[in-house]
């Protein structure tokens, strides 16, 4: 009676792990900073106006180019179509060598 005995596959299978769930795992979610949250603290902060207190990155940060210039919408790429254009493109640059080459 006291011999330990290994299941059987079908004793295992009877068990009803449906009900059982993990645990999600805990991670800490940052906040994602917007693009002006980051422009203010840019212009706020005394520790982002120098480079290893020795660099002076106040011109840099003066023409640093607005959000809105740097936007773009987003483009679908078709893998065919940008493929075709892509070996065109490298054909003629071929040709266009290979006839300066022949001149």
């Amino acid at each position: 009676a006291d011999i330990p005995v290994i299941p059987d596959l079908e004793e295992v299978q009877e068990e009803d792990l449906a009900m059982q769930v993990a645990a999600p795992p805990s991670v800490q979610v940052n906040r994602v900073l917007t693009y002006q949250d980051l422009d203010k603290d840019l212009m706020k902060y005394a520790a982002f106006q120098t480079l290893d207190g020795e660099v002076d990155l106040k011109l840099l940060t003066k023409v640093l180019a607005p959000e809105h210039e740097l936007r773009e919408d987003d483009v679908s790429w078709d893998w065919d179509h940008l493929f075709t254009e892509v070996s065109s493109e490298l054909v003629t640059e071929w040709n266009l060598g290979q006839s300066e080459r022949e001149d």
